[in-house]
């Protein structure tokens, strides 16, 4: 007779993205542990999952919604396979380093380093 407890594929029940926990493992679909949770992102007004960033033996990377099979309590699961998950890219994008770029956004800093200093010579 087996004991319940030699079963390894139970990941557990399902739970929110808004109570996944860091350091949860994340597993790709042909379950290879990847990383482990480092958060999860939602987006700004809707409040929908966006994906989960995870720490990988190469850094943190951006795991979007779709390829996010299942949300468990003992592990992630994803739909993409290791050699898929490797080529997962940082988070955050190029979406930063653009408007870091704009002209706008330079032009703030410039102002806002200017008035800093005319502040401090007071």
């Amino acid at each position: 007779m087996a004991s319940w407890r030699t079963v390894t594929d139970d990941d557990g029940h399902a739970i929110s993205y808004k109570v996944l926990p860091r350091g949860t493992p994340v597993r790709s679909a042909d379950g290879v542990q990847i990383g482990t949770v480092r958060r999860a992102q939602e987006t700004g007004r809707e409040h929908i999952f966006d994906g989960i960033v995870i720490d990988t033996k190469e850094g943190k990377r951006f795991v979007d919604a779709p390829e996010v099979a299942r949300i468990a309590e003992r592990w992630v699961t994803l739909t993409i396979s290791a050699a898929e998950a490797a080529e997962l890219p940082p988070p955050g994008g190029g979406m930063r380093q653009r408007v870091d770029q704009a002209t706008t956004v330079r032009r703030a800093k410039r102002f806002g380093r200017s008035v800093r200093e005319r502040w401090d010579r007071r």
